[in-house]
């Protein structure tokens, strides 16, 4: 069974239905972008995956032993976010707490993963450091470093480069892809269509037309040929 499977899934908010009838999974391993245009319903299906709002119909499927604490998170990035007045350390080690149950406490374990995030992020430097005191970038690997903290199995990522400068997003791209390439299974929305065919292994396009398969089958199907020639275009004209 896939890890995760999404059946005749209809989704909204405030009684107004944004897509109706979604079918996708998604396999150990895969980078899952999802694309399409502001409104699409792309941030509500991610809170309906985690299970912070309920869909209108249909129903998600879980297998290969996967439970919420196994599932890693990193929403876009808030001005609320960038002036939390906590250390490095602090914030990292908070994405620690689904794994004890019931301790008041971290454990040795904990401070361990901690520190090794921190690490493969290459921000272990800055575990003293002020938070809010942090670059944009800095800050979006700090907060990366704790969704991986929870990251059993699953990491799903809202528009993780969002106004990061190009330089910067490179960086952000290519920190994420090793993490796939590592094991790690992400669904990543992702508002550039040329990251997303770039680095992802399949893609669920939401809007008028759904769309989902493999990118080599996006990339040759109609609603993909015809979104990467409006947005490439908009992009030249910009």
């Amino acid at each position: 069974m896939a890890l995760l499977e999404a059946s005749d899934l209809s989704l909204g908010y405030d009684s107004r239905y944004i897509v109706k009838g979604l079918d996708f999974s998604v396999n150990s391993g895969d980078f899952l972008c999802i694309v399409g245009e502001n409104g699409s319903g792309k941030t509500t299906l991610m809170k309906t995956l985690l299970g912070l709002i309920k869909p209108f119909g249909g129903q998600i499927l879980t297998g290969d032993g996967l439970k919420k604490k196994d599932i890693g998170y990193l929403p876009q990035h808030t001005a609320l976010q960038k002036d939390f007045p906590a250390s490095v350390r602090e914030i990292v080690l908070s994405g620690c707490q689904g794994r004890f149950a019931f301790r008041p406490f971290y454990g040795k374990a904990e401070k361990q993963l901690a520190f090794e995030n921190m690490r493969r992020m290459g921000i272990e430097e800055l575990k003293d450091s002020c938070y809010s005191k942090l670059s944009g970038g800095q800050q979006q690997r700090i907060l990366l470093a704790r969704a991986l903290c929870a990251a059993e199995k699953l990491l799903l990522l809202d528009e993780p480069v969002s106004g990061l400068d190009p330089k910067v997003t490179a960086q952000m791209y290519e920190l994420i892809r090793d993490l796939n390439k590592e094991g790690l299974t992400i669904i990543m929305i992702s508002h550039d269509i040329n990251a997303a065919v770039r680095y992802a292994s399949h893609i669920l396009h939401m809007g008028v037309t759904c769309f989902f398969g493999t990118r080599e089958e996006y990339l040759k199907s109609d609603t993909g040929k015809l979104f990467l020639m409006l947005k490439r275009g908009g992009e030249a004209c910009a």
